[in-house]
């Protein structure tokens, strides 16, 4: 009888750069529009990064979003914020 092979590859089913490295991509529609919201894993976070909300940087290493307009803009709208940032955004006030 042959012995039974447990290990299993640890690359097998996973596309290395694909999304399961970042986190959950989902469209909501807020009261300021519909978004493109990803979620960025702390291990995925590799750069740092000046969150819109509060104009801090988010460091490597630091799990934040991602947002983008979803029905204009591209890959160079998005931008990184804190997770609190985010949620704050349409309570606060125009920067100065």
């Amino acid at each position: 009888m042959c012995a039974r092979k447990n290990r299993r590859d640890g690359r097998a089913g996973r596309d290395m750069g694909g999304p399961w490295s970042y986190g959950i991509q989902e469209t909501r529609r807020e009261p300021d529009g519909e978004w493109h919201v990803r979620t960025i894993l702390a291990s995925a976070a590799l750069k740092t990064y000046r969150c819109p909300g509060c104009d801090q940087e988010i460091s490597p290493r630091t799990a934040h979003l991602v947002a983008w307009p979803a029905d204009r803009g591209g890959p160079d709208d998005r931008r990184h914020w804190h997770r609190p940032c985010w949620q704050a955004r349409l309570r606060r006030g125009p920067r100065r």
